[in-house]
């Protein structure tokens, strides 16, 4: 039987840089092609088989699994800021990176990084991340007008302008400069504009949302609507994915760490590099939940405050516990029932379900 061919991949946009490790730790094979799938494809065939492919996530990932993956026994995409030994070993070039690469893959110390091979999923996901870059950006809008407004004393919120006919009363309060008018108005063409796209995109969110069985589902959960359902489906895109709900929860960026040297105290602390948006999605669902007070979620924050939790770490706790329940919603395909809340191994039975798992996210 042949031994076993490691191939790092250095991807940019015009070329790759690609260098083959024998099962031996030996670097076979220094190569540089260009980004594109045929010639990317040629060179990979080219090594003897069994062959395993890694390469760092980045834009190209995405395209580069779906196209490669047919080509080699496995396919890994890893977590670029865990290389530390690229980062930091000696000198730092891509054709050096490209077989260091190949050789954190053969001695295990690579961490992948999921993706999906579901071409639809990768749309959906593509489609909540421009929904919410959308909704940032008129977020932005608004805040350089009131900033604008703030600089000649009228304080007001997002409100008192986002509907047309509102306007000409604040321009009164303003200023009679015709020049900043002119100003103000060109930022609310901005401001419309950036309006109707993000209106355009919730539309198309819940149009693809609805779609899904499993989203359907997770709507039924208090303080789960269209797009933080969406959001939570598209970038967890599969529950087998943890082993655990501690494993997803770090995931969320809701979950805890502990980190301890030596006989020193053990220091706890929510991780902070975590996907901003799923986090905010999963916040803002308990957020809901509790402001709507008539649900176990609810309940379950007016107990953690009554036994001395903070606000904050209260709220987390019930997102903690909304997300475990979605996720047995999803291991088991199950419904919403408010029963099971609080309830480990029913309400939050995907910890016990049988099915398949990796390591984590």
């Amino acid at each position: 039987m042949r031994g076993r061919h490691f191939i790092g991949l250095d991807t940019h946009c015009a070329f790759c840089e690609m260098a083959v490790v024998s099962e031996a730790g030996q670097v076979v094979k220094r190569q540089r092609c260009g980004t594109t799938i045929p010639e990317l494809m040629e060179a990979i065939v080219s090594v003897p088989a069994p062959r395993y492919l890694v390469f760092e996530e980045g834009p190209l990932a995405d395209w580069l699994y779906r196209n490669l993956r047919t080509q080699v026994d496995e396919i890994v995409v890893c977590e670029p800021r865990r290389n530390r030994l690229i980062a930091e070993d000696g000198d730092k070039d891509d054709p050096i990176d490209a077989p260091k690469l190949a050789q954190l893959y053969r001695g295990g110390y690579i961490k992948p990084v999921h993706h999906t091979e579901s071409f639809e999923r990768i749309v959906l996901k593509q489609m909540v991340g421009l929904y919410h870059d959308r909704v940032r950006n008129r977020v932005r809008q608004a805040n350089r007008i009131m900033g604008q407004l703030r600089q000649h004393g009228v304080f007001v919120r997002e409100s008192a302008f986002c509907e047309p006919k509102q306007r000409q009363a604040l321009l009164e309060r303003w200023t009679s400069d015709r020049t900043l008018r002119a100003a103000l108005q060109l930022l609310w063409e901005g401001y419309e504009l950036a309006l109707r796209q993000a209106d355009g995109m919730r539309r198309m969110m819940v149009r693809l949302a609805r779609r899904e069985e499993v989203i359907r589902r997770f709507i039924a959960v208090p303080g789960v609507h269209w797009i933080r359902a969406a959001t939570f489906f598209a970038y967890v895109d599969t529950p087998w994915r943890f082993r655990s709900k501690s494993a997803l929860w770090k995931y969320l960026g809701i979950g805890l760490q502990r980190r301890r040297s030596g006989e020193g105290p053990t220091a706890v602390f929510v991780p902070t590099d975590v996907n901003r948006i799923l986090k905010c999605a999963v916040l803002g669902a308990a957020k809901s939940a509790i402001a709507t007070k008539d649900n176990p979620f609810a309940d379950q924050y007016a107990r953690y405050v009554h036994e001395g939790l903070s606000l904050r770490n209260a709220r987390r706790s019930v997102a903690r516990s909304q997300t475990a329940v979605m996720w047995g919603m999803w291991k088991n395909g199950s419904v919403y029932r408010p029963e099971w809340v609080g309830r480990t191994g029913v309400g939050e039975a995907g910890a016990s379900s049988s099915g398949p798992s990796s390591s984590s996210a």
